[in-house]
């Protein structure tokens, strides 16, 4: 069976509107996808219709870890990182990367910090 629009809309339990996924642009991300996909082994040009499912795949779970991650921030009333890292505490390889990217993200922080800092001696002292 081909479908060739966008699908059939989704339904969030208890929401009488569809989810977010239906309403989305398709393809925004298909040029990252498309490298992405070569740097792990892919074609240099894969068929459209293998990275619209990539896509879609991949929209639909990030989709659904944000909710999850809602969903515990409600009773805080406020979304933070540690909800997303709650969500792939059992994932190792994934918590070890992310924990591995938010430290880099850190030291990236500090270090344009300290730059901004600098250039602002030497501008004084000018």
């Amino acid at each position: 069976m081909s479908n060739t629009t966008a699908g059939p809309s989704k339904v969030r339990p208890g929401s009488s509107q569809p989810s977010e996924s239906s309403k989305r642009k398709r393809g925004m991300f298909q040029k990252d996808l498309q490298h992405m996909m070569y740097g792990f082994g892919d074609d240099a040009n894969p068929l459209p219709e293998t990275v619209a499912l990539v896509e879609d795949i991949v929209v639909e779970y990030v989709t659904e870890m944000v909710h999850k991650a809602q969903d515990i921030a409600s009773k805080r009333g406020k979304l933070i990182i540690d909800d997303f890292l709650f969500q792939i505490r059992k994932d190792i390889p994934k918590f070890n990367r992310c924990d591995e990217l938010l430290s880099m993200n850190e030291e990236l922080k500090q270090a344009r910090k300290a730059f901004e800092v600098d250039e602002e001696k030497l501008a004084s002292t000018d």
